[in-house]
């Protein structure tokens, strides 16, 4: 049995996001288990690193699955963006070992958010950005990003019911890059709880606006609850670049 490895790029405007849903075809894991199952004649199922909702993109998804087929990587590589959407692409193809899951295995995660700084929308970047008027301070924001970096319990910063395991992660980098209208957020860390860099987007831009002081970060560790953090941005701002192992 063949273990294989998949990095996709997708864009993810038209799909109900990377979660196969059994009365929807709108999603990027049915879409590719779709033609990985014609591939092979042989119903697959693949293991993402993880989830992204509706809307959000990626650069640097990662999955697996097994098979006993013999196609060739390239082969397989073809096939898969032959009849894929042209809005999923498959970058690489490789063998790995049995044992390799491309959820278990990971060992961090880079996503990056991209703000639209301007009254104004750009037609090319709504899809891709949040459009977010106000005037930000990038010096405020740093020092709030500062505040994030380390470990940490998240509960707070995330849309969590309660849970039995460990809501505590590490953020190792939260950097801003400026771009003419275009604001760059890069968050790197062990893992992230479910919608955590959209709820930490939405407090960083509420308190480089001045809607909100820095020091609700603090207070949102200390009390671990969610409607003290910021609001939670649209998915179309982010992008998972790259799944560690």
């Amino acid at each position: 049995m063949r273990n294989i490895k998949l990095t996709i790029e997708y864009d993810g405007t038209r799909y109900l996001g990377w979660q196969r849903l059994g009365n929807s075809d709108k999603t990027i894991q049915g879409k590719i288990e779709n033609i990985l199952t014609q591939m092979t004649g042989t119903v697959i199922e693949i293991i993402g690193s993880g989830r992204t909702d509706a809307g959000t993109h990626a650069r640097g998804q990662i999955a697996n699955f097994k098979t006993n087929n013999t196609l060739g990587l390239a082969e397989m590589v073809e096939f898969l963006n032959r009849y894929l959407p042209r809005d999923i692409v498959v970058k690489k193809a490789e063998e790995v070992s049995e044992r390799f899951h491309a959820r278990y295995n990971a060992t961090g995660k880079k996503y990056s958010y991209h703000v639209w700084n301007q009254a104004i929308p750009s037609a090319f970047e709504r899809h891709y950005s949040f459009q977010y008027p106000q005037e930000l301070d990038i010096e405020l924001m740093n020092k709030a990003c500062q505040k994030l970096i380390g470990t940490h319990d998240f509960i707070g910063f995330s849309s969590l019911k309660k849970t039995k395991k460990s809501t505590t992660r590490t953020i190792e980098e939260l950097s801003i890059q400026k771009e003419g209208d275009m604001i760059h957020f890069t968050f790197v860390g062990d893992g992230f709880l479910y919608k955590m860099v959209r709820i930490i987007m939405g407090t960083l831009l509420e308190i480089g606006s001045g809607t909100m002081q820095l020091e609700v970060i603090d207070e949102v560790f200390e009390r671990k609850v969610r409607s003290d953090a910021g609001m939670t941005v649209p998915s179309q701002g982010l992008f998972l670049d790259e799944v560690y192992y």
